[in-house]
């Protein structure tokens, strides 16, 4: 099974209008199972694998997600592209629920996550400063355009550990930080997908104003999921649109992310750290 477009996203987007799912595949991985099958098809003609993020029934918290076995199952496939749905908070009353916001930047509030898949006797240091991909963003930007959602292009996305959602003194911190969205995951798969040399983009899904806002002090689940309800049409759209203007062959400067980011001596990468690393770094070993 192979696939040249990865998505990321909750439960419910592999039925999306237009995808024609073939097959479910469970892939085996050196860091673990992924959060569940990757379920493969076509979407405007071009082949994609799509990945409930949490597992289907939402059963996995982010501090639990395996985010290497995640992002590594989508290289195994052969994926080189990936858009990654997220709900997220406002943390600017510019961005407004229901509307879509294309980050550029990302600043880290988890604690202690794994996200890397070097050690073990293996460091690279990637180059991180842009951390998504512009020809992707931009690409996904025209097709919230094309679909008639409304989308900001750029922001920061802030990460936090979760699960429960921030204190009002932490949301005030982050506001005057500057910052735009929060959400609990994609920084995560960023690092790892610029490590596994792929495209990668995160749409983040605006479903409430965190609990800054003045008469929004108490944001609920049961408000989130009303919101995401109402934004899986539109990212459905979104998604295809996207897809049908990908082009599988496309070069980017992401491709080659490791290409001066190795810093160890190649002789002396331990043998079973150059086996489990084999798919990500093997060109660059010969």
């Amino acid at each position: 099974m192979r696939a040249d477009i990865g998505i990321i996203g909750g439960s419910g987007l592999y039925t999306m209008p237009g995808f024609e799912a073939h097959q479910e595949a469970r892939i085996e991985t050196p860091w673990g199972e992924p959060s569940d099958a990757y379920i493969a098809g076509t979407l405007a003609g071009k082949r994609v694998a799509f990945l409930a993020r949490h597992g289907r029934g939402h059963r996995i918290s982010p501090s639990e997600l395996n985010f290497r076995a995640n992002i590594y199952g989508f290289k195994k496939l052969g994926v080189r592209q990936i858009i990654s749905l997220s709900a997220v908070g406002s943390l600017k009353e510019e961005h407004k629920p229901l509307e879509f916001v294309l980050p550029d930047q990302f600043f880290d509030r988890t604690r202690g996550r794994v996200s890397t898949f070097f050690g073990e006797g293996a460091v690279a240091h990637i180059s991180f400063a842009d951390p998504i991909c512009e020809r992707l963003s931009k690409i996904v930007f025209e097709a919230c355009r094309q679909a008639g959602v409304t989308a900001k292009r750029g922001g920061t996305y802030l990460c936090m550990e979760g699960p429960a959602f921030s204190t009002k003194a932490e949301s005030s911190v982050y506001r005057s930080w500057g910052m735009d969205v929060i959400g609990m995951t994609n920084l995560q798969e960023a690092k790892l997908a610029r490590e596994a040399e792929i495209c990668y983009v995160t749409v983040a899904m605006v479903t409430d104003y965190d609990c800054w806002r003045p008469g929004h002090d108490a944001v609920t689940v049961n408000d989130i999921i009303a919101n995401l309800t109402k934004n899986a049409e539109n990212a459905a759209k979104v998604v295809g649109g996207a897809v049908s203007r990908l082009d599988d062959d496309a070069t980017c400067k992401c491709h080659s992310a490791l290409s001066h980011a190795i810093i160890t001596d190649r002789k002396a990468i331990p043998e079973a750290t150059r086996k489990k690393l084999e798919l990500l770094i093997g060109k660059y070993l010969a």
